[in-house]
């Protein structure tokens, strides 16, 4: 691939550096935590490390909340570690994309704290400030993510400001031209320092709507929670006014045009709309916008066949000219090893299985750390919640801590995993010790080496990296589709269930790929056997 090309088919592997590796035993993980750890990484056959945000912050939201753009926070170390990091992973050919959090900054950003002061500062319009209405409520019925209004009194300047997140969120005012040159030139800090891209946080919260419109209530049918429990009253409305407004567009643009200063960098926008299929094609269409669009639509509880083909097929009629980025775990979701869970316990089968899916759609993939050991979700009792959504809402929606627990990098009862020799912000996930990288290395048939295996295997296959994808219509529990590439199309195939399946073959093989240690279905003329989790690879014609 060319250099400007890299991200196609890319493997980017997710680092939440506080549950990463702990280095200097303070119980948060670390960025000297990465480079101690960087050599295991490569192992994983991965072309970059997305690195959740480490900036200076009072870690409100744990880092997206942040204070000051270009300073790392110094739970995280300093700028000196970042460049060892860069450069020991550069070493190694591997990218480094950094989150960006630019629809909103911590209460504690000195911008925020000149704009609260008055209404007539050099920072006044830098945030998104509006009246009360004549009794005193506020402006409108935006809601936050996070609970409650999007709405907070501050009594300095006598207005409310906006927040789609926490309180302590305040959202930027991207209406006024200022705001837009200072976050372009805290990107291009970094840029300048060596990344080699960004995960654009909430990038379609941007702008809001200028007349503060309020948003239409949704039926109580149509309530489906995108990275939030759909008990949540932000599933209540439509958000067609809070985010994804027509001016973010320019923005984009904007975005595309510094990177294409900095010749081989790109953009990955995490992107949750109304559609978000339809914000991800809109946004990455034209060449001039953004390189990759990212989104929680199969990061769900829907795990049957019909909805990830549907899903996918959707993004390919829509997404013409952009490039496409899945994943089925991330920092905000419950573990995909437990979410898809067939009996409610991890099956080592199915983790293995999922990773050849997600690895075999056309596009990018995003794994999360410890996607590759078949982590499922931590149990963490309330006294040890950390999250702010997660206490807000539980019991009923126990928040995001029991998919960022610690790394389990050494078993046999090895103090906290061998993550830190302090206690840990977050407590070890009780069951997984026993899938500690350690443990698994050894073991010629785990997740952790199946996983090597294949990554291996698929940067082989330039039809997997590259080639156009058709499905197959299909019934559950079986998903099938080709890739195809030039005069070379694969098929694929997948049962999602734990029990035997038969797949029937309308293409003849002429080269089947059973050299993967657990891809064990067989073919008996054109009827396919599977075991249960099964998957299949074979160039056909």
């Amino acid at each position: 691939m060319t250099q400007q090309q890299w991200y196609k088919g890319a493997v980017i592997y997710q680092v939440y550096p506080r549950s990463f590796q702990d280095s200097n035993n303070d119980g948060i993980g670390d960025l000297k935590g990465i480079i101690n750890r960087i050599d295991y990484i490569k192992s994983l056959g991965v072309d970059a490390i997305w690195i959740s945000p480490f900036f200076k912050s009072p870690m409100k939201d744990f880092g997206y909340d942040i204070s000051d753009y270009r300073d790392i926070d110094p739970i995280f170390g300093d700028l000196n570690d970042f460049d060892e990091l860069i450069d020991q992973a550069h070493k190694r050919d591997i990218k480094i994309i950094i989150d960006q959090v630019l629809s909103h900054t911590s209460d504690q950003h000195q911008w925020f704290l000149d704009s609260r002061e008055n209404q007539n500062n050099d920072k006044a319009d830098w945030y998104v400030w509006a009246d009360a209405k004549e009794d005193g409520t506020a402006p409108n019925n935006w809601l936050s993510i996070f609970g409650g209004g999007a709405w907070q009194w501050e009594p300095r300047r006598g207005q409310y400001y906006l927040h789609n997140f926490l309180t302590e969120q305040p959202d930027l005012n991207f209406h006024n031209p200022d705001v837009r040159k200072a976050v372009l030139e805290n990107v291009e800090f970094w840029l300048k320092k060596g990344v080699d891209g960004f995960r654009l946080d909430a990038i379609n919260f941007c702008y809001h709507d200028a007349q503060l419109r309020d948003n239409p209530a949704k039926p109580k049918d149509k309530r489906q929670g995108r990275g939030f429990s759909e008990d949540n009253p932000y599933a209540f409305q439509y958000h067609y006014y809070n985010n994804t407004q027509p001016e973010n567009i320019e923005f984009m643009q904007d975005i595309r045009a510094l990177l294409n200063k900095y010749p081989g960098t790109v953009s990955l926008g995490e992107i949750s709309s109304e559609d978000s299929l339809a914000t991800m094609a809109e946004y990455t269409q034209g060449g001039d916008k953004l390189h990759m669009g990212y989104s929680f639509e199969l990061l769900t509880d829907d795990y049957s066949s019909e909805y990830i083909r549907e899903t996918v097929q959707t993004l390919e009629q829509r997404m013409t000219e952009g490039w496409p980025c899945w994943a089925f775990s991330n920092h905000d979701v419950e573990r995909v090893a437990s979410r898809w869970s067939q009996n409610g316990e991890i099956n080592p089968a199915q983790c293995k299985m999922l990773t050849a899916l997600l690895a075999s759609l056309r596009g990018s993939v995003c794994m999360y750390q410890g996607e590759e050991l078949g982590l499922g979700e931590a149990s963490v009792a309330f006294e040890d919640l950390q999250d702010p959504y997660g206490i807000t809402f539980w019991p009923n929606f126990k928040g995001r801590d029991g998919c960022r627990t610690p790394m389990p990098w050494e078993g046999n009862n090895t103090q906290n995993a061998g993550f830190s020799a302090a206690k840990p912000w977050l407590p070890v996930g009780s069951a997984h010790t026993q899938q500690a990288v350690s443990v698994q290395d050894k073991d010629a048939n785990s997740i952790l080496n199946a996983y090597r295996e294949f990554m291996a295997w698929r940067k082989q296959h330039t039809v997997l990296l590259a080639g156009d994808i058709k499905f197959i219509d299909t019934a559950e529990p079986i998903l099938a589709f080709y890739r195809t590439l030039n005069e070379q199309t694969m098929l694929c195939v997948f049962n999602l269930a734990d029990t035997n399946q038969t797949f029937e073959l309308t293409k003849t093989v002429t080269e089947a790929h059973d050299s993967l240690s657990h891809c064990n279905a067989t073919l008996d003329g054109n009827k396919l056997n599977m075991n249960g989790f099964d998957c299949y690879f074979a160039f056909v014609k």
